[in-house]
């Protein structure tokens, strides 16, 4: 019975490597897309530390730079 599963009448070899290469696949883009978050986040806060006072206090009533500081 798992045999059957396994080889699947002799397709096997081609949905298993398919089915592999597709997870592989994700796993990368979604690694890489974590380390470039991670990057811009540092370059953005490193920015906002940059600017004067009143420029922050405007920037922190907006949206997105809330849920960004939020995690900070």
């Amino acid at each position: 019975m798992i045999n059957d599963l396994i080889f699947m009448e002799g397709h096997g070899l081609f949905v298993w490597s398919a089915f592999i290469f597709t997870f592989v696949g994700c796993v990368y883009l979604y690694v890489k897309t974590a380390k470039e978050l991670r990057k811009q986040e540092k370059i953005y806060l490193n920015s906002l530390k940059k600017l004067p006072e009143v420029k922050i206090t405007e920037i922190k009533k907006q949206k997105l730079a809330k849920q960004i500081l939020a995690h900070i």
